[in-house]
């Protein structure tokens, strides 16, 4: 079925809608702001209906500006975002915890004792930041009533009646059986969800019901978490290659092939796509704070916005001796030390903002090179190289540091928008099965590629000092 696809790419701060014709390109872009609402404790929460009307104005907007009708929908989500809702009047009975929000702990505390056992089963660590302890916690002290999904499955219920939800999502749960893609019956014991009607996993590309919202009736064809859309769009599908997304956090995922890799890195193993039946996974890692540092200097008025960025940091021709470890909402992978804060040290009465920025720019890139370097331990050999995507990439200086302490070359993606990009080749395949999935995917070469600049000692020296930082937080007592 040749024709342009609608791709909604509901995110974390917005959804991004695009209409994608497979002969010439994005010919329609829509946008709606979403606010999370960040809270005393760790926690972040959102209304569900403004992630709901989000899809249906950015949507409208692309396909207004395409001024041309669309032969099925994809859509792509945040992953690890739930709620509970009623599945009678599909009408939210609680907040949306975000993929961010930490108020679970006490959920893994109670778990730790089958923390291995789970991780094994999963792919996944015990950590709050995925959807099962949020679900548990929901149903503890929020709600007995209606289901409690992942936001996707609320979605698409809300689009089209159906009750699905794609196999990659459905593995960042961590009620996922890893090897057969399937719900885990000890899992969902463990986590006192046994009873829970939980949505159908349906492959990544399939018919999954039609909806009217847009105007005449549309399949929904492609559903996908965002970051593996992402993977999808960059051609990450060979073991040996990785991306990484900058966005509200950064998102490090390495493709494994037909097997997933539980290695001892501090990674999360999980599926990358299910198409046609067969499997492939990939290693994931996450930096939880990236655009959202950058804001917080914003807000802080060290920046006027993103856009500074290169501009404040040219001023000055080094961090200064300061380091970063910008953990504004926990460290993610390979730590999983949610609990703990950022830090900002070495600073002086020479502080400009320039090393601020120069300091947080190492201090994403630094972590994003752990996650390299734990992927490259599990898979047994280094990555060849990176491809990257998302807002920050337009930051020069951010690629160049990546590059640097990567001391790998980094490929800025030519797409964007490539979360939305890869749901739309999705959807594409699941309205033509005779497509492959290589004519489906966008074929772009990179924009721009960073080579390192500086020795691997220097290198080096700068991710060493990071780890110190690291290290002091690390053996701090928790707040």
């Amino acid at each position: 079925m040749a024709g342009p696809v609608l791709a909604v790419d509901q995110g974390t701060s917005g959804t991004k809608a695009l209409v994608v014709c497979p002969e010439r390109g994005v010919v329609g872009t829509g946008f709606a702001e979403v606010r999370p609402r960040p809270l005393p404790g760790g926690l972040v929460e959102v209304d569900p209906e403004e992630l709901y009307g989000s899809v249906l104005e950015a949507g409208r907007r692309a396909l207004a500006e395409a001024g041309e009708p669309v032969t099925a929908l994809g859509l792509a989500n945040q992953g690890e975002t739930v709620l509970a809702w009623d599945p009678h009047t599909g009408r939210p009975l609680t907040d949306a915890l975000v993929w961010q929000d930490r108020r679970a702990e006490s959920v893994c505390a109670g778990l730790a004792a089958h923390a291995e056992e789970l991780r094994h089963m999963t792919g996944l660590p015990l950590d709050p930041y995925f959807a099962a302890p949020k679900m548990a916690w929901i149903r503890r002290h929020l709600t007995r009533e209606g289901h409690v999904t992942t936001s996707d499955t609320w979605l698409v219920h809300r689009l089209t009646g159906a009750r699905v939800t794609d196999a990659a999502t459905a593995s960042r749960t961590q009620l996922l059986d890893l090897d057969r893609t399937d719900w885990s019956p000890r899992a969902l014991e463990l986590y006192g969800l046994r009873d829970e009607a939980l949505p159908e996993i349906v492959d990544n590309a399939a018919h999954v019901g039609t909806t009217g919202v847009f105007g005449p009736e549309l399949p929904l064809t492609g559903l996908a978490v965002d970051q593996q859309a992402a993977l999808l769009a960059q051609r990450v599908t060979e073991p040996g290659t990785a991306k990484c997304t900058y966005g509200t956090g950064a998102f490090l995922l390495a493709d494994t092939g037909a097997t997933p890799r539980r290695g001892t890195s501090g990674l999360a193993a999980c599926v990358a796509r299910r198409l046609g039946g067969r499997t492939d996974y990939c290693l994931d890692g996450q930096v939880y704070t990236a655009a959202s540092a950058v804001r917080w200097l914003t807000d802080l008025g060290v920046l006027r916005g993103a856009a500074d960025l290169d501009p404040t940091g040219a001023t000055v021709p080094d961090a200064g001796g300061v380091t970063f470890v910008p953990a504004l909402a926990g460290l993610a992978a390979p730590w999983w030390r949610g609990d703990l804060r950022g830090s900002l040290t070495g600073l002086g009465l020479d502080t400009t903002p320039g090393h601020l920025v120069r300091a947080l720019c190492e201090g994403i890139a630094a972590q994003v090179a752990e996650l390299a370097d734990a992927a490259a331990a599990d898979l047994g050999a280094p990555l060849t190289v990176l491809r990257v995507d998302g807002g920050l990439t337009r930051s020069a200086l951010l690629m160049q540091t990546q590059a640097d302490l990567l001391q790998r070359p980094v490929e800025v993606s030519a797409l964007p928008d490539a979360t939305a990009l890869g749901v739309g080749a999705l959807a594409r395949l699941g309205a033509d099965p005779a497509l492959t999935l290589a004519d489906a995917l966008p074929d772009a070469g990179p924009a721009a590629v960073y080579e390192p600049r500086v020795s691997a000692d220097e290198a080096g020296t700068r991710r060493a000092r990071f780890r110190t930082a690291v290290d002091a937080l690390l053996a701090a007592e928790p707040a």
